[in-house]
């Protein structure tokens, strides 16, 4: 029984002491076993009696300890949240000032606790960024429980082993509209335990085919790449135990294999363009950048980056990035790239020491191009120290995929090098944002449908979330920037160069049909423009 009210408790009080009054009345004319009986449920009552008359106070709404929560999650926004200048320009159409205000007002309304809730949710989501976002409470961990054993890998167990490296077992990878039910449309990827469904799709008289390929996710934890590469020797150390990098490294390297396998078979039917369907894809890793450069032979320059200007945040990328510039140095102790990307991340590195002020974004708004405090730090790029690393220009590939990222995979870039589609939408989410960015970026491919979801990078590195003390409610903060070619934060999505709009009601089909058909058309004015 709950005696927390104390209106509730009076109205107890009161009834028990009617309810003996009645007794002292009642047991004269009463016999003996039924006295006895009423005797005992007394006896029952009289702990709860005892509990229920003290003075038991109410556990009342406390606005003063929600506020409190809200004044920490906006400091730790102003001293972490890479996305916040952003937000807090003009461009991003988000008035800060305005919604401070109005989660403020709604605190001070608030006669709950779900009120209050409700209304840092409500603050939260008006940023529209999926990175900073509500995380579910932590479970309860028992003192005395121990922490659980590491695995042991057996050769023999290639199942178990993978499993429990949580490589799973991947979902048909259904297109985000239905183009295999198109006529003229022909499967050659199934996407049954393997990344990608793809297919040629030829309309019109003259037929023009277009290769069409779906992404997804930008991961590459397939079971079956795993399953294959357990039993190698190289897998394995000379001690019998699982080289667990070795293992990821393999099945990365199946993952774009297949993709560049895919638009070899492209190029083998003559198609006249490829689409890439990364709509409803939520991100994943660094492949969403790696993984362009298969697409283009245009030299694609990864996106600026941009750390949060915040120790506790950012170090570990830095110190990160800078452990590996000094291991390549080890490889060629000359490399000029290597000595330079070194003293140059070295010296960035020092200016997460020297904060400046970001309290402006609750007061007023100004354009993101103004000369005021951002509180994020150059990091490089997207794809590593260096944005770009012309193929063969390092030759030692220990030393060129420090430099840049991509570089791991040179000898798949340029796999397809003809006109390019990539299919988004309001799904299309954080790595697959960037692969659409940077080929939009670079003039390589055009966009086809609605514009991205608006995530952004995410996080370069593990980072604590924000745990609020008085309501327990904890919170992802992103650390990273993306910057696109024309200077803006790639949080605020990538436009299509050719909008298909969203149709209420309309089916899975009908819209590939007209995503196909501005496909076409623009690819005939293209061809056409070509051939003269």
């Amino acid at each position: 029984m709950n005696c927390e009210r104390a209106t509730r408790i009076k109205s107890i009080k009161s009834h028990i002491t009617n309810s003996f009054a009645f007794w002292g009345v009642l047991k004269k004319g009463v016999d003996s076993s039924l006295r006895r009986s009423l005797q005992f449920l007394s006896f029952l009552l009289l702990p709860l009696v005892a509990y229920c008359s003290f003075d038991v106070p109410a556990v009342e709404f406390d606005r003063d300890a929600w506020l409190r929560d809200y004044a920490l999650m906006k400091q730790t926004l102003e001293q972490s949240y890479s996305n916040l200048a952003w937000f807090g320009s003009i461009e991003s159409g988000l008035d800060l000032p305005a919604l401070d205000q109005k989660t403020l007002a709604s605190l001070e309304a608030a006669t709950s606790d779900q009120d209050a809730q409700r209304a840092l949710l409500t603050f939260v989501e008006s940023f529209h960024d999926g990175h900073f976002s509500l995380l579910r409470p932590r479970a309860p961990q028992h003192p005395a429980a121990e922490k659980p054993a590491e695995p042991v890998f057996s050769r023999k167990d290639p199942v178990g082993g993978c499993g429990a490296l949580h490589y799973g077992a991947v979902p048909r990878a259904a297109f985000s509209a239905s183009f295999d039910s198109l006529p003229g449309f022909e499967l050659i990827a199934e996407g049954n335990g393997v990344p990608f469904r793809a297919g040629v799709l030829t309309e019109g008289n003259p037929g023009i085919s277009v290769g069409i390929v779906r992404i997804p996710e930008f991961e590459s934890n397939y079971r079956a790449f795993c399953l294959e590469a357990w039993g190698q020797n190289d897998m394995w150390g000379q001690d019998g135990k699982l080289l667990r990098g070795a293992l990821d490294r393999t099945v990365d390297q199946r993952w774009y294999d297949a993709l560049a396998s895919l638009l070899g078979k492209f190029k083998a039917r003559s198609v006249a363009a490829v689409l890439i369907d990364i709509g409803d894809n939520s991100g994943g890793g660094d492949s969403g950048d790696i993984a362009a450069r298969l697409f283009t032979a245009i030299q694609l320059h990864s996106a600026s980056l941009w750390m949060s200007q915040n120790r506790a945040a950012s170090e570990t990328y830095f110190d990160e990035q800078i452990a590996e510039l000094r291991r390549a140095l080890k490889f060629d102790a000359q490399n000029k790239l290597v000595a330079e990307s070194l003293s140059w991340f070295t010296a960035q590195k020092e200016k997460l020491a020297d904060p400046c002020p970001m309290d402006w974004v609750w007061h007023e708004r100004r354009t993101w191009d103004a000369e005021t405090c951002r509180r994020i730090v150059e990091a490089g790029s997207a794809g590593g120290p260096l944005a770009y690393l012309s193929p063969n220009s390092v030759a030692d590939v220990r030393i060129a995929q420090r430099l840049h990222w991509p570089a791991s995979e040179t000898s798949l870039w340029s796999s397809w090098t003809g006109p390019l589609y990539v299919l988004t939408d309001n799904k299309t989410y954080s790595s697959a944002e960037m692969f659409a960015a940077v080929l939009q970026n670079n003039g390589a491919a055009k966009m086809v449908g609605t514009q991205t979801g608006g995530d952004g990078c995410g996080f370069m590195n593990h980072t604590e979330p924000l745990v609020l003390p008085h309501s327990g409610l904890r919170f992802r903060i992103p650390n990273c920037v993306r910057i696109r070619a024309d200077g803006t934060d790639e949080v605020a999505g990538i436009k299509p160069d050719l909008p298909i709009p969203m149709i209420v009601g309309e089916d899975s089909k009908a819209r590939a049909g007209r995503i196909f058909s501005a496909v076409r058309s623009d690819l005939t004015i293209r061809l056409r423009i070509s051939s003269k």
